[in-house]
């Protein structure tokens, strides 16, 4: 059979299962389960309950401003006292009730289909970051969370990150010494002192990241301290630069009340 024939064959028995799939299971809402026109998507009710970043936010931490009079020379106040170790930040989302409803089933709900829609959100966003990365590397979690919990979320993101912008993923090249207690209720210079040591390369680390601009993937970014301890060990171990991709980014609220 010509190639464009076999072509137009396997098409057709893609689209044909596709349609047989949704007769037999509805196609549902990924936060709500509400009906909606195709797998893997949101209705309307949900998709507008999200809250993508845009412009303007700090051009470092990618933390979202208020405002456009917000921030001196595009960085946030903590930005400007301190930079954190790696070139940027970049999130799809605000993390809110919004982006609750798809990031806490993902990370604690055994809803690991929520990996690729997420992704998708990500490569948008971080669509500049991705383009300039040799290699994505996701935020290791520590051996005992992953027994608790069974898989890695940040490595589910790295890995569908990297299939849909054609970069490599390598997914151990990471790895947390010690686990860290929640970091939910401290500020950040706690923060800091928590995860400080907490993050080492792997046996193969540093000859696959030297020389390289790597993309660092994690869920959630709070006040960075996470992302900016793993960035001290890949600028170590020779990395060029590191840039970061996440879900959704919390709020500082003190830019909120400014």
């Amino acid at each position: 059979m010509p190639a464009p024939a076999l072509r137009r064959l396997q098409g057709g028995l893609r689209q044909a299962s596709a349609r047989l799939l949704d007769a037999l299971l509805p196609p549902r809402c990924l936060a709500c389960d509400g009906e909606v026109a195709a797998q893997g998507t949101l209705c309307a009710t949900c998709f507008s309950g999200l809250s993508p970043i845009t412009p303007p936010f700090c051009g470092r931490c990618g933390v979202p401003f208020a405002h456009g009079g917000q921030g001196a020379e595009d960085l946030c106040p903590r930005c400007q006292q301190r930079a954190p170790a790696f070139l940027s930040a970049r999130a799809a989302l605000r993390y809110d009730a919004g982006a609750k409803r798809l990031i806490l089933p993902f990370k604690h709900g055994d809803r690991t289909d929520l990996a690729w829609p997420l992704a998708r959100q990500m490569a948008r966003a971080g669509a500049d970051l991705l383009a300039r990365a040799d290699l994505i590397v996701p935020v290791p979690a520590h051996w005992r969370r992953l027994l608790g919990r069974r898989y890695d979320q940040a490595a589910l993101l790295a890995r569908a990150l990297g299939s849909i912008a054609g970069r490599p993923v390598v997914p151990d090249l990471l790895r947390r010494t010690r686990r860290t207690p929640p970091l939910a209720d401290k500020g950040a210079a706690e923060r800091a002192v928590t995860v400080e040591g907490a993050f080492a390369l792997s046996r193969h680390g540093q000859r696959a990241v030297a020389g390289r601009h790597v993309a660092l993937v994690d869920d959630v970014v709070t006040s960075g301290a996470t992302a900016d301890a793993c960035a001290k060990v890949l600028l170590a171990a020779g990395a060029v630069a590191v840039e970061v991709l996440a879900v959704a980014r919390v709020p500082d609220p003190r830019l909120r009340d400014t």
